[in-house]
């Protein structure tokens, strides 16, 4: 849609709502990982498997004091990586958006992107930590194959759900007009 200005603003143009809609996917979907697994399930922290880490990391036991504020240290770094990608993910969408930014928030163009984000947070930090690194896995055991693997596809259906939804909408909440 043309503004009375003549000039077509990043709010009718679903693709300007892609790297915001990521990057802020990415931090949310860290701090979900965070908040959920490391925090209240405490199923793992950053640092919780390097007793068999692949590239030999110190290991540092959570069931220790000691060991529990290094991998209390370690999740506090990981959330402040998280808060910076929220943080430039809502700059990037306020540099994005002139007009209607209410009605941008819900569109499903965002939300999709945000979902295929927190999808790539999954698969990124999963490949990367869970099965390259080994530092940690989403829940230790004799399962724990089972459960990254799992949050692996969890991570491939938030990509293509995200990507799907996003597809399917526009720039804003408004109808199209033909």
């Amino acid at each position: 849609m043309v503004a009375a200005t003549g000039q077509v603003r990043a709010e009718d143009h679903p693709a300007r709502l892609r790297s915001p809609g990521i990057v802020l996917g990415v931090g949310l979907g860290g701090f979900v990982d965070g908040i959920l697994l490391h925090q209240i399930l405490q199923w793992h922290h950053m640092l919780s498997s390097t007793d068999t880490d692949n590239i030999g990391v110190k290991y540092y036991s959570p069931l220790t004091v000691p060991g529990l504020e290094m991998n209390t240290l370690w999740d506090g770094l990981f959330h402040t990586v998280c808060w910076l990608a929220v943080l430039t993910g809502i700059a990037l969408l306020y540099a994005r958006v002139t007009h209607r930014r209410r009605q941008v928030w819900r569109s499903r163009v965002l939300w999709g992107w945000m979902l295929v984000g927190w999808g790539l947070f999954n698969l990124v930090e999963g490949v990367i930590d869970h099965h390259i690194l080994g530092i940690h896995h989403v829940h230790g055991g004799p399962y724990q194959l089972w459960w990254d693997l799992a949050f692996l596809v969890l991570g491939a259906l938030l990509v293509a759900g995200g990507y799907l939804l996003q597809r399917g909408g526009h720039g804003s909440a408004e109808p199209r007009s033909t």
